[in-house]
């Protein structure tokens, strides 16, 4: 995604979710939150969004520092990272076949079959 003045300074912004954003624009500088808030009052225009990106503003306008780190915070969890394929379970590997009791749990004595 980009805006008209070039690429955002973290990648897929748009489908970054409010819960990993806050970690992610933690390594940005003033500029690049503006080019976010900007991106974000122009596009999507999600409160929460705007206030995180405006409230990240504030701080660094008051001193504070970007963190280190990568702002495209490498992995993303929301997204799966399983190996393809499916589950490692074949029928040589699953446990034997099992059959349910007919009625009541025959480990309690309250309950007989």
């Amino acid at each position: 995604m980009s805006d008209d003045t070039g690429p955002l300074p973290i990648p897929d912004f748009d489908h970054v979710t409010i819960g990993h954003l806050a970690s992610h624009v933690r390594s940005l500088d003033a500029a690049g939150v503006e080019t976010l808030l900007r991106h974000e009052q122009e596009h999507g225009a999600r409160a929460p969004v705007v206030t995180l990106l405006s409230r990240r503003l504030d701080e660094l306008r008051s001193g504070a520092q970007p963190t280190g780190g990568d702002p495209a915070g490498g992995t993303h969890p929301e997204t799966s990272s399983g190996r393809a394929g499916g589950s490692p379970v074949h029928p040589e590997t699953q446990g034997p076949k099992l059959n349910p009791p007919s009625q009541g749990v025959p480990t309690n004595p309250a309950q007989p079959r």
